[in-house]
């Protein structure tokens, strides 16, 4: 039986979530532990160099290893991407109606209140 592949980026935003929930620096083997699921040492510390190189996580060193955390919080990193995704796209009211379309009335209302304090 064939094993089934995760989708792309999901290994990156599973350590990036382990980093974040840790609330400090955590080692690969840290990070291996938290996430178990069985994952070779060598692909955690592979993923976290890829996200250092992406400029998302720094490092130090410590003992003869590394240790690493996130250069910003989630919520930072989620309004980044989401930033991104609109400005990639060339109709942006478009965009932005689709999104708030999409929201849940509660999501709605922190969005509006948000949107509020912003104009006055």
């Amino acid at each position: 039986m064939e094993a089934k592949r995760r989708p792309r980026g999901a290994l990156e935003s599973e350590v990036m979530a382990a980093l974040w929930a840790a609330g400090k620096p955590l080692s690969p083997a840290d990070v291996q532990a938290t996430l178990g699921g069985g994952l070779a040492y060598n692909t955690v510390q592979t993923i976290l160099i890829r996200l250092m190189d992406k400029e998302l996580v720094r490092r130090a060193a410590q003992g003869r290893g590394h240790i690493y955390w996130p250069v910003l919080d989630a919520a930072t990193t989620a309004a980044d991407r989401m930033r991104a995704a609109l400005d990639a796209r060339p109709d942006r009211q478009a965009v932005l109606q689709q999104f708030a379309a999409g929201l849940g009335a509660e999501d709605a209302e922190v969005l509006r209140a948000l949107l509020d304090e912003r104009t006055s």
